[in-house]
């Protein structure tokens, strides 16, 4: 079991980021996975976060210093020395932190444009060669990522499918000794009843097309009813699907993202990932309070400490670590 903290990154106190990943050793999680990314369209000041710069007029700029990557930098050593792996990834799908809209209107492009744009995939692999090249040889890695919910909407699954066989493909050829995964909300797979929308390919995406490009170690999808306009009953058959479909492929998957607004409902979902060939799960988002106070809290987040916590995360973790392999 893990969980998602997009924002340990961003953090500038190292303390906080160690007490992190001390709560997370003690709750059982094994696997964080964190934003590699903060894009902005104009430099802040000093002591605020960035890594990468896309100012019309100008060259993108990796940031590096005190206030770019060695944030990040932080994170994989702190992980390191307590034992917790990191899935990095590179690009957000959303405008929170840049992503593809930032990097769209910079390039002066459509959306729909970003995943087969020269200039923007030349500019995008420099950026994955950058943070890779940082960390490749670090015992905390256990995947690079390619983004956060790649959507192409209203485009043929062939397009993300050749971008995610590119890219996975020149990450192999940075670092071979790591595995790659895509990020994705696990889209496009047969098994719904119709009218089901995140069964359908409507947001560019095959599940199983994805999961088979060689160079694609495990697959991963994301679990939000309430967003999707299901209910959180519909979850458990999203799961099963999942891990039918990927034994298919001869891939593990894990649940990578989920969250109901009514969180006693996902003990159900956790029920469903022990019973059935699914890897892991890692839920949004966990919570904690830092000097600066709690953590950001989008009527998902669970935090340390909390009852809840301990039924739907400590035992949870408990449990699946002690699921046969």
């Amino acid at each position: 079991m893990g969980t998602n903290t997009y924002w340990i990154g961003f953090l500038t106190d190292n303390a906080d980021v160690d007490l992190v990943m001390t709560h997370l050793v003690a709750s059982g999680l094994k696997v964080l996975r964190v934003w590699g990314f903060n894009d902005v369209s104009s430099v802040p000041g000093t002591g605020t976060v960035w890594f990468q710069s896309f100012v019309s007029g100008q060259s993108p700029v990796i940031n590096t210093g005190e206030y770019g990557l060695e944030r990040l930098d932080y994170v994989v050593q702190s992980a390191e020395a307590h034992g917790i792996s990191l899935i990095i990834n590179f690009v957000n799908n959303w405008d929170n932190y840049g992503g593809i809209p930032l990097q769209s209107t910079y390039y002066n492009i459509a959306i729909t444009d970003w995943f087969n744009t020269t200039a923007v995939q030349q500019n995008y692999q420099k950026y994955i060669s950058a943070v890779v090249s940082r960390y490749k040889t670090s015992t905390a890695i256990f995947a690079w990522e390619l983004a956060n919910e790649p959507r192409c909407t209203g485009c043929p699954t062939e397009t993300i499918t050749q971008w995610v066989t590119t890219t996975s493909a020149y990450i192999k050829s940075l670092d071979p000794n790591h595995m790659v995964t895509i990020g994705d909300e696990g889209f496009g797979l047969a098994g719904g009843a119709s009218g089901d929308y995140p069964y359908s390919t409507g947001p560019g995406l095959d599940f199983s097309a994805n999961l088979a490009v060689p160079d694609i170690d495990f697959g991963t999808y994301h679990l939000y009813p309430s967003s999707w306009g299901e209910s959180d009953s519909w979850g458990p058959g999203w799961i099963s699907a999942h891990a039918t479909a990927a034994a298919a492929v001869g891939k593990p998957v894990i649940m990578e993202e989920y969250g109901s607004d009514t969180h006693a409902d996902e003990a159900s979902w956790a029920t469903e990932v022990l019973d059935t060939n699914t890897a892991g799960l890692m839920f949004w988002q966990y919570g904690d309070t830092l000097s600066t106070g709690q953590t950001a809290n989008d009527g998902y987040t669970m935090y340390y400490g909390t009852s809840e916590f301990t039924t739907l995360v400590v035992d949870v973790a408990a449990a699946e670590d002690a699921k046969a392999v």
